[in-house]
């Protein structure tokens, strides 16, 4: 047993000063600190620096850890432009990225205080990365392929993929879920994948609604994707439409990333299967998509959370910068009530949608804590001042365990 103590904790809804909190993998008991060392009399102590937080580990729900290798390779401004440099530079990104690359990126996740991260993986080659993270990894196994000649032997790997990231037994390590995208996915492959995810009791996600070019796709088959698909697999029609695709998830929770270019009628679907949206505005922007709009998400009482994307389209896997960005990005709402939801989607909001035991300071919950140190006592602009300023986290608990600080 732990106690740490001294002097504000960050909660969803308020700060708490002069408590402490007694944990061991859990958070069992929030008092003072005089209570706690009655109650747990061999408990280590640490007692922090005047003016310390104590608040939740992120979660980054969405990142693409197999890409980690890009900085300078791929074009941005232009979703196609990305995409072509994509699939130009995937066989030297992905080959340029070793269990070394890929660690190194999980451990920035970690030093910039993510605590939980949800990777969405392509190939299996991420697993090992993620398997030793100290963090806790919900793993998305990704399913693509949209030619129905081919289904058998692309279902066949994500299954083999998935059976492997079911061996890892570590504490924290979750095997999930992914299916691409409605344009790069068969319906028959999407229907057994699903199948899979409900019968297991897995996590789901998918890319939805990212460009104005999957719009027009999945709209009539027009558009930029056009080319794209006749000259690179000889296809002159989607799969699906939008709405067929989101039928295959009605009644099967799903974080639907990006998002930014779904229709009303797309927003009430997901709002009435209580799907999630992740929000990844750097991405949006570097790859010429525009911004969401978050005031229509919430409008439909869409739960909505910010993640950072991978580096492919990112230039750091860092939610305080993603959420600053987020900040500038969305400047029609009120500036302290979007940085209290950006704080909370990226805390009690991701590990809600990702149905973990985590994201809140309270009694119950994983012990995944971070401890910044702030300058001056937090006023009631906290929210605003903790995305703006890099204030250091001295200390890291994931599970309880201390994975960063003395």
């Amino acid at each position: 047993m732990q106690i740490i103590s001294r002097n504000y904790i960050l909660t969803p809804d308020t700060i708490l000063s002069d408590l402490a909190v007694a944990f061991d993998k859990k958070i069992e008991k929030i008092a003072t600190l005089e209570e706690l060392k009655k109650e747990y009399p061999d408990a280590d102590v640490t007692l922090l620096e005047k003016n310390s937080l104590l608040m939740p580990g992120l979660i980054n729900a969405h990142v693409h850890i197999e890409f980690s290798a890009n900085k300078t390779s791929l074009s941005y401004g232009d979703f196609m432009n990305w995409l072509y440099s994509v699939i130009e530079n995937r066989e030297d990104l992905i080959n340029g990225c070793d269990v070394a690359c890929m660690g190194k990126a999980i451990d920035n996740m970690l030093d910039s205080g993510i605590t939980t991260f949800g990777a969405v993986s392509s190939h299996g080659m991420d697993l090992e990365a993620c398997e030793n993270a100290a963090q806790n990894v919900v793993f998305f196994n990704e399913l693509i392929g949209s030619q129905a000649v081919m289904a058998d032997a692309l279902f066949d790997d994500f299954l083999s993929r998935l059976d492997a990231s079911k061996t890892v037994k570590r504490e924290g390590f979750h095997p999930a879920v992914a299916i691409h995208s409605p344009y790069s996915v068969h319906p028959i492959l999407i229907k057994k994948a699903i199948e899979i995810a409900k019968n297991e009791d897995l996590k789901l996600t998918a890319h939805f609604m990212e460009s104005e070019a999957e719009r027009k796709w999945l709209d009539s088959n027009e558009g930029d994707f056009k080319d794209f698909f006749e000259k690179l697999l000889k296809q002159n029609y989607a799969v699906s439409d939008s709405k067929e695709f989101l039928e295959h998830f009605d009644s099967q929770k799903t974080l639907l990333t990006h998002v930014v270019k779904a229709n009303e009628d797309e927003l009430k679907t997901i709002a009435s299967n209580k799907h999630t949206i992740i929000h990844c505005p750097i991405s949006n922007r570097l790859l010429g998509n525009g911004a969401i709009d978050l005031n229509a998400i919430e409008e439909q009482n869409i739960n909505w959370v910010c993640a950072t994307d991978g580096l492919s389209s990112n230039y750091a896997l860092d939610l305080f910068e993603e959420m600053k960005c987020a900040l500038f990005m969305h400047s029609e709402m009120p500036l302290l009530e979007l940085a209290k939801k950006l704080i909370n989607s990226v805390t009690i909001n991701a590990a809600s949608a990702l149905n973990l035991n985590t994201g809140e300071i309270a009694e119950g919950k994983n012990a995944d804590m971070l401890v910044l140190d702030l300058d001056k006592e937090p006023s009631d602009e906290l929210a605003i001042h903790l995305i703006l300023h890099r204030y250091n986290i001295s200390k890291v608990y994931i599970n309880g365990k201390k994975e960063k600080g003395n």
